[in-house]
């Protein structure tokens, strides 16, 4: 299950993202004519990004579920990008010949999967020999903000409850190393890189998107089903999110592990 759904306070936070500010670390691999493979493309903001590099080669977008999938439709007519294609497939049985793609990319996937190994070993295989397989994880666990707000804390240690029993690892950042040696990479460079929200109005929406989303995305239902959370616990959490927002010098720090992986 995916711990965060597709309410819309989830996607204006991915929608937010672009390649630029979630995957600089593989830009300087791409040049035009690739194809490239984008592994849960979400709303599809970075997959447009990334076909626009890579044109006139070609991007497959994949995601879990045809509804899934809809986003990154409407984002690539929205934007007049044409050489993205789009399919429905598990990560962990792609539905590709082997050496498909030049490059095979994953953001904010990993964390959520239930076996990250075998994700990366059909990455690979999909994966030319010599092309380049990518992944960027946030770990939850390195999160680090001011002022501390004891919600914010509760906030963390519900998201990461609902994330293991749901079967992913919100800690991936760390790990993205061993699991690519695990799945049999040999030539694997590792490095990290942050988002920061550190201006009053960068505060304000990351605080405020999360305090919508603590009420009315997947990840509230499921705390609620799971008898781990009350309705007032996660007000109160939502409470906490605008009172960080609010605070003149809030800032707040996300911490990605990343991975580059020759096939």
């Amino acid at each position: 299950m995916y711990t965060h759904g597709h309410h819309e306070s989830v996607l204006r936070s991915h929608r937010w993202r672009t390649a630029e500010n979630s995957a600089a670390y593989l830009l300087p691999h791409l040049v035009p004519g690739m194809s490239v493979l984008d592994v849960g493309c979400g709303p599809g903001t970075v997959t447009v990004d990334l076909a626009a590099r890579v044109a006139p080669g070609r991007v497959t977008a994949v995601e879990i579920s045809g509804d899934a999938l809809q986003y990154a439709r409407a984002e690539a007519h929205s934007r007049g990008r044409r050489n993205i294609d789009f399919a429905v497939a598990d990560v962990h049985a792609l539905d590709f010949p082997a050496g498909s793609f030049d490059v095979v990319h994953a953001h904010q996937v990993l964390q959520h999967v239930a076996d990250p190994v075998r994700a990366l070993r059909e990455m690979r295989r999909v994966c030319r020999p010599g092309g380049v397989v990518a992944a960027r994880d946030s770990d939850y666990a390195a999160f680090t903000w001011f002022p501390r707000v004891p919600a914010v804390d509760d906030w963390l240690a519900l998201y990461q409850r609902a994330a293991r029993a749901n079967g992913g690892e919100p800690d991936a950042g760390r790990r993205l190393l061993s699991w690519a040696r695990d799945a049999g990479f040999s030539d694997v460079t590792a490095t990290a890189s942050t988002w920061c929200f550190a201006t009053p109005e960068d505060a304000g929406w990351w605080g405020g998107m999360w305090a919508e989303r603590i009420l009315s995305s997947d990840l509230a239902t499921q705390l609620l089903t799971a008898g781990v959370a009350t309705e007032d616990d996660l007000r109160r959490v939502s409470d906490g999110w605008r009172e960080w927002a609010a605070a003149p010098d809030a800032w707040f720090a996300i911490l990605h592990g990343e991975i580059v992986c020759r096939a």
